[in-house]
């Protein structure tokens, strides 16, 4: 009986070990909140051509990711400067194969508050 106890204990264990648990996601600010609303409906309707999953292209690139990949995009531009730069001046720089077809009024619809919460939002996707 010893045994077959201390068997089924050695299974619940190595079960246990071989689980991976996810780990659990950040909560967002209310700011960055507001910015995830904005990615997905207007007056931002970014997830109308940029996913959020890697590699799936729409019209422009995947932003997964985006927080740490515009740190690299332009030499001595912060992430923040970067994403802020490509709402506001979208053809400054376009990311090789892919249009220039970033629509040049988003800025226009957007509150000054609407884009730092966006951009939060966006320095959120490592």
């Amino acid at each position: 009986m010893r045994i077959v106890t201390f068997l089924v204990l050695c299974l619940f264990l190595l079960a246990a070990c071989s689980q991976h648990a996810e780990p659990t996601p950040t909560p967002l600010t209310p700011a960055q909140a507001e910015g995830k609303r904005l990615f997905g409906a207007s007056p931002g309707n970014c997830a109308t051509c940029h996913s959020l999953e890697p590699d799936v292209r729409i019209i422009g690139p995947s932003l997964a990711g985006i927080a740490s990949l515009a740190a690299s995009r332009m030499e001595g531009v912060s992430a923040q400067e970067y994403l802020e730069m490509s709402i506001l001046r979208p053809g400054l720089y376009v990311v090789e194969d892919y249009p220039d077809a970033m629509p040049v009024n988003i800025a226009k619809q957007l509150t000054s508050p609407q884009l730092t919460s966006l951009v939060e939002f966006l320095l959120t996707l490592k």
